[in-house]
């Protein structure tokens, strides 16, 4: 059963994010605009936000620029998981991931059947580590931000979050780096 424990304090954290698009300019961009608002609701900083196209190399330099910044904990990217040819968000992920979560895309899947059945397959949402930051791909649609958001990073986001959550081992991340 998983809780927060009201007694401990909320520990707000740094999180950027990036819409991967050909079409979408900041003003139509409903899916990063859910994600920015259940951020900064939940008490979390919005780092940076960015939009850019569907290409492997510009999203991967992207994501590790901001893993190699120290202000940025968490990167959420919304678009390009899906099938089709030009959707290579998740390529991008992976050539930076220093550690895939395999559960987070197992984790999506489950909530996703449960508001969109069997279509939820389509989906290639994931999640990983590098350098210390977590990243983390959802799919484009402002539906599928919400769920991911509302059912899984909000609590896994959250210090307060029983019986454990992402943050409190964020400082751990990188510890393999700072061995001698």
């Amino acid at each position: 059963m998983s809780r927060i424990d009201e007694d401990k304090e909320f520990v707000a954290i740094r999180i950027a994010v990036l819409t991967v698009s050909d079409t979408r300019t900041e003003q139509e961009d409903r899916s990063g605009d859910v994600l920015v608002a259940r951020l900064t609701e939940a008490g979390h900083e919005l780092a940076d936000r960015k939009i850019l196209r569907d290409e492997r190399v510009e999203i991967a330099n992207q994501l590790r620029e901001w893993c190699a910044n120290p202000d940025i904990d968490v990167v959420i990217s919304t678009g390009g998981t899906g099938l089709t040819g030009r959707d290579v968000t998740v390529e991008a992920h992976r050539d930076v991931y220093e550690k895939e979560i395999d559960a987070f895309g197992t984790v999506f899947t489950i909530v996703s059947m449960q508001k969109i059945g069997t279509s939820a397959v389509q989906s290639r949402a994931t999640g990983g580590v590098a350098n210390g930051t977590y990243m983390f791909a959802l799919p484009g649609s402002p539906g599928a931000c919400k769920d991911a958001w509302d059912e899984i990073l909000l609590k896994q986001l959250d210090y307060r979050h029983r019986p454990c959550n992402f943050v409190e081992i964020l400082p751990r991340l990188d510890e393999h780096l700072r061995r001698k």
